[in-house]
């Protein structure tokens, strides 16, 4: 049986970097951060809102889903960590998302975005309220984005 993606230790060593990275911009903690890191990945993973990630690379890839991002995409974690992150809005959308994600990058976070994904199936989605953050390593240098939302209704 294969190990659960959260317990991976670079998953475990990702969420940290989440986790921390939310605090830092945010300014409040995005879960419980009680027991071990191993124990706040499986919180993080088992969360009830949307969490997702990408790398910093120039078309990035995501790199994390939570068990609630990858049933509202419709993808298994390897179909998820496959995918380039641009493809989960639709063509007409990107360039809002970029925006939005240009601005996560200059402020270190964007609050309150809203806008239409489509997941794998081809279901479209409205995320409202959305997170954005700049994922960074302990020194402060960019290792990716993210984001997190609890509300979303289908369209």
């Amino acid at each position: 049986m294969k190990a659960a993606p959260w317990n991976e230790p670079r998953i475990v060593e990702w969420s940290q970097f989440l986790l921390d990275s939310y605090r830092r911009w945010i300014g409040k903690e995005l879960i419980e951060r009680a027991g071990d890191v191993t124990a706040q990945a499986q919180r993080l993973f088992d969360a009830s809102c949307v969490v997702v990630s990408h790398g910093a690379e120039p078309d990035p890839i995501l790199n994390y889903g939570n068990h609630v991002a990858l049933d509202l995409w419709e993808v298994s974690w390897e179909q998820l960590t496959a995918t380039p992150s641009r493809l989960t809005a639709e063509p007409d959308n990107r360039a809002e998302r970029d925006r939005m994600l240009a601005q996560a990058r200059i402020n270190g976070y964007y609050d309150g975005y809203n806008g239409v994904r489509i997941s794998a199936t081809g279901r479209r989605f409205m995320v409202e309220q959305a997170v954005i953050w700049t994922v960074v390593d302990m020194g402060g240098s960019p290792l990716g984005q993210a984001a997190t939302f609890s509300r979303w209704s289908r369209v």
